[in-house]
Formats: C-alpha cells, structure tokens, sequence
C-alpha cells in the first residue's frame, strides 16, 4: 500500500520543490510511486532530477499502441464503469478549452495510469497542477481508480477555470491544497461552501540545502539576480529596462538571468538593442548548486512578475539571506514584507522597480543583511519543506488508512 504523485512532466528543472516535496513526504514513513504524463528528459542538468527521473514512469512512455490496448483492456475489465468514465469525459470535455479529442487522449492516460496504480497497490494520488494531470486522476477515478488530491499553484488555473474543468476537479477530489491564504481563497470562489473543509494550505518549502546553508557576507559589488523560466509572465523584459534605465543614469550594475524558457530570445534582442551586454548575463538552465551559487553572489533578488501563485525561488533567496524585489500579487505579499526582507512594487510599473533597485544598489550591506536575516527566519519558520510534509502526512493518512 503506498501513495504516488503525479505531474504532467516530472522531474522538471523548474519544479525541483516538487522532488522536495516528495523525499520529505517519504521521510515522514509513507512511501511514494512517482508517475509523469510526459518525459522532460532532455532538459534535465541536475544530478538530483537525474535520479528522480530514474524513479519516474511516464504515461506517455507507452505510445499510441500502449494507450489502445490500456482502453482495450479496461472496457473488456468493465464495462459500465468505463462506459461512465466516457460519459463523464465527455461532459467535462465539451466545456474545455482544450476540445474533446484531447480528453479522450486524457481518458486514455488514466485507464494507463489506472492498471498501473492497482498493480502497485496504491491508495491515493496527488497531483500538482490544476490542469492536464488532474484531470487524468480525476478520470481514472471516473474509472475506479484510488482517490485523489491536487494541489493548485495558480496563476493559470485561476485563469482558466471553466476552461480546465476546476469546479469538478475540487468537487471529486479528497482534498485540495493551496500554497497560500491567497491561493486557497481563490479555490473558495470556485466551490460550493460545502465543499471549503476540503481546501488546506501548505506552502511550498525548501529543504536543509538551503536552509543550513552559510549565507556568508553579501557583497559591495552592485550584482543582483534573478531566477525563473525566461517567459512573459515573470516580467523579464520590464526587468531588462529598469537596467537599462539605471545604466543611462550612471548607476553601476549588473543583473543575472538564470533560467532558460520561450522568452530567451526577445529577452537577448532588447539586451543587444540597449547594448547592455556588459551589464546582463543570460546562464541558461542552472543545477541547484549553481543557482545557490549565483544567489549568494548577489547583494538582494529581482522578480518583477505579472503572474504568479508564491515563487519557490523567492523562499530560496531568502533562506541564502538576500533580501528581495518582487511584485505586489498573488500570494507573495505573505511572505515579503516590505522594509523587513525586501521591496514589493506594482507588478508592471517600470518606474517603481527602478526606484526599488536604485534603493537596493545604495543601501548599506550591514542593512542588506539585516534583511536578509529577517527573510531567512520567515522561511525557516513558514517554508520549511519537512514542515510542510508533516501538514501533508496528515491529510494522506486520512485517505490511505
């Protein structure tokens, strides 16, 4: 008897608080079978997602022949459940944003996922993300599969919510997991008041790397970093200008990009446009070591994001003592508070993070890393990963025993 994890793509470079999450699960006594639509192989760096992908299945593995002969099996196994689970497809389906066709590929995947889960003896699946790989699980439980749990990250399940099925999903789950008060309150206005009991918070969490980690002192030379997949939505290019502006002001700087992503190459041409080669550097995707690295050689952390739910990598910047700049949404004014352990400014508005950067570039390190202590004590109390797994632990017990 164990419980398994599901993500639409696992491990992932940019989700390593997942594998976190899941190795303090294991550590609290409940043992975990880790399942992935799709493979993301060939983006791995990390020695740590390596071996995790080592204990990955992926459902998609098994090719177009494989998902036949899973729907094959489990019509001939039973038939009215399955004929039920086709119905119910269809009606969650026809209201998607993403078509019947792909639903029934959906459907497909979970009566995978299903003879899988019952071969292995599992009792209960928790997904991470709102969208695809929920709804796989919350077919194969259409089919007679274990029970299920997600947990929702936002922004695009808020987003999206017609479109991804997210009333259905929280009305068949077990439970569901916020990663903060902002989070949870948006579940609460897409479910029934009945149905609040069953929304819960844990936060993301980061683990003893970085937790036990010696910050040692910030440095006088003007860097700052900022870590995330290079898209839209983590306000990159707004990030790119304010540097730009300081630049033409004479103020000295220098900002990292660590992370790779669709935006890379607008990102690259506006850096050349402004010349601004000598004062950003772009690293690619980045092991943890690295990333730790490039965040400890920076005087304070930058994400100028227009969407987010709470960023693990704003937790990490602070557990290594770097105060932070962000944006005020979603849930990271809970964790950031201003004057303590960093800036928040108006996601979008140019002109304030500037000023925020002007202010971090001219404050005295001693108060930098006053800061930065601060933000490393909120964490350790609020974001520590084993924390958090006992949180989970107990909503597991509740659907495995």
């Amino acid at each position: 008897m164990s419980l398994a994890y599901l993500v639409n793509q696992h491990p992932k470079c940019s989700q390593s608080f997942i594998r976190r999450e899941i190795l303090a699960v294991e550590a609290q006594g409940i043992p975990v079978k880790r399942f992935s639509v799709r493979s993301g192989e060939d983006l791995i760096v990390d020695p740590a997602d390596q071996a995790e992908l080592e204990k990955t299945r992926v459902i998609l593995g098994v090719g177009a022949l494989g998902l036949a002969q899973a729907v094959l099996k489990t019509l001939i196994r039973n038939p009215i459940k399955f004929l039920k689970a086709l119905r119910f497809t269809y009606q969650v389906g026809a209201k998607s944003d993403r078509g019947l066709p792909v639903h029934f590929i959906y459907l497909a995947e979970a009566c995978v996922l299903k003879g899988w889960l019952q071969r292995e003896g599992v009792r209960h699946i928790h997904v991470h993300f709102g969208t695809n790989s929920t709804m796989v699980a919350m077919l194969c439980r259409a089919l007679g599969g274990p029970t299920y749990s997600f947990t929702v990250h936002g922004p695009e399940e808020f987003d999206r919510v017609t479109g991804i099925g997210l009333k259905a999903k929280i009305k068949h789950a077990a439970f569901v997991v916020g990663i903060s008060s902002f989070g949870r309150s948006q579940l609460y206005r897409w479910c029934n008041h009945s149905e609040w009991d069953k929304l819960h918070i844990v936060h993301c969490g980061v683990d003893d790397a970085y937790l036990t980690q010696p910050v040692g002192t910030i440095p006088e030379a003007p860097n700052l970093v900022c870590v995330g997949r290079l898209c839209e939505q983590k306000g990159q290019l707004l990030l790119v200008e304010a540097i730009r502006r300081l630049v033409a002001e004479g103020v000295p700087c220098h900002l990292t990009l660590v992370g790779d992503g669709e935006h890379r190459g607008p990102i690259e041409t506006l850096i050349q446009q402004h010349q601004l080669q000598n004062h950003i550097k772009i690293t690619g995707y980045a092991t943890g070591d690295q990333v730790q690295k490039y965040i400890l050689n920076s005087r304070a952390f930058v994400l100028p994001s227009f969407g987010e739910g709470l960023p693990v990598a704003i937790m990490e910047a602070l557990a290594l003592g770097r105060p932070v700049v962000t944006s005020y949404i979603a849930g990271i004014p809970e964790l950031i508070k201003p004057g303590q352990n960093g800036w928040l400014v108006p996601a979008g508005d140019v002109d304030t993070l500037v000023g925020a950067l002007r202010q971090v570039l001219s404050t005295g390190i001693d108060q930098l890393e006053q800061m930065g202590q601060r933000g490393a004590e909120a964490v350790a109390q609020e974001h520590n990963v084993h924390t958090e797994a006992q949180k989970l632990k107990r909503l597991f017990d509740t659907c495995l025993f």
